[in-house]
């Protein structure tokens, strides 16, 4: 086994050719492949979304789409996994970014479709909820989006904007709170309370 900092085996371009390889049969079966852990790589995603490799920006969105689609995270660890190796990545907030989203109709319900930085398209609905965690620093909290598994997407401010003027007021458990609905499901930002707070403060 590869001692933590260590390449892999067949390094970023032997991860690419495997994760290749098994996109032209399908989407990967990240779950059914149980390969070695062979340590860790010099690659990282950056809070903006931007991956590197050896601190230099990976150029090529379709390279970057390709590693994302072999991403997964277990426990705390995020990792690219092949059918015959598995690497940990480091990531400095969520893997991916949430930059644009469209409000259509399904069902007769507002839903809610984000796309990510890389070309990920997420509707927002039980299986994807949106979940708002406090930030240190700022008085509101970030929202992020499931992807697929334990892999979050960020929501980017100017897509926050957008969503923050589709809010609603809604009593939750008792409590009023302001947030957005999609799919039938409520998602809540905040309490009127806080929310009315952070606008004194500007912000």
């Amino acid at each position: 086994m590869a001692k933590e900092g260590r390449e892999s085996a067949g390094g970023i371009d032997g991860i690419a050719a495997a994760a290749s390889a098994a996109r032209r049969r399908g989407p990967p079966p990240l779950d059914a492949w149980n390969p070695p852990f062979c340590g860790d790589i010099d690659m990282r995603i950056a809070a903006d979304g931007t991956w590197f490799y050896q601190n230099s920006p990976i150029g090529r969105p379709a390279l970057v789409r390709l590693f994302a689609s072999v991403l997964k995270k277990e426990g705390e660890r995020h990792v690219l996994v092949t059918p015959v190796e598995k690497v940990g990545i480091r990531v400095d907030d969520a893997p991916f970014v949430a930059v644009a989203m469209a409000v259509e109709q399904r069902n007769g319900l507002r839903t809610l479709v984000f796309r990510t930085n890389v070309d990920d398209e997420v509707t927002c609905d039980a299986e994807h909820p949106l979940r708002f965690v406090p930030q240190p620093g700022d008085e509101v909290p970030a929202p992020y989006i499931r992807v697929r598994g334990d892999l979050q997407a960020k929501v980017a401010r100017a897509v926050f904007y957008d969503l923050v003027a589709l809010g609603e007021e809604r009593e939750v458990d008792g409590r009023m709170m302001f947030g957005v609905a999609s799919a039938g499901i409520f998602f809540s930002l905040a309490t009127m309370e806080s929310l009315a707070d952070s606008l004194e403060d500007g912000i």
